[in-house]
């Protein structure tokens, strides 16, 4: 069976970070995670961050490096995350039941997804912590 990627963007501005609580699925509904959704065939990471952050935050982005490994959930998912910047736009919950700025010392007090908490060190580095 084919591998499902699907792609994240950590968005830090001002020494925090944008993270999003999911509202679903059930398992894993009020938990944070960086924004971001599938890649579609034939589409780039790049491309997919970009459609995916528009749709679920409203805000447009480019994107950066890559930030960490991939992180395999299950046999047919793999997660990448890349920096991305802000472009355009405001962020909204469109997609998500709520949006926070962290920074250095709350990145760690957030109830992450678990896959997202592969991140972490990286994030906190960046995030001066």
């Amino acid at each position: 069976m084919p591998t499902l990627l699907v792609v994240a963007g950590a968005l830090i501005e001002q020494g925090r970070l944008l993270v999003a609580q999911r509202d679903r699925p059930p398992e894993l509904a009020g938990r944070w995670e960086l924004p971001g959704g599938k890649v579609a065939a034939g589409e780039s990471d790049a491309a997919a961050l970009q459609r995916e952050l528009l749709e679920e935050l409203g805000i447009d982005v480019s994107v950066g490096a890559r930030l960490g490994d991939d992180v395999t959930v299950g046999e047919t998912v793999t997660l990448r995350a890349y920096l991305v910047t802000r472009v355009g736009g405001e962020p909204h919950p469109h997609d998500h039941r709520a949006l926070r700025w962290v920074g250095a010392d709350g990145i760690d007090t957030v109830p992450w997804v678990p896959a997202d908490r592969a991140w972490l060190p990286e994030l906190a580095t960046l995030l001066g912590g």
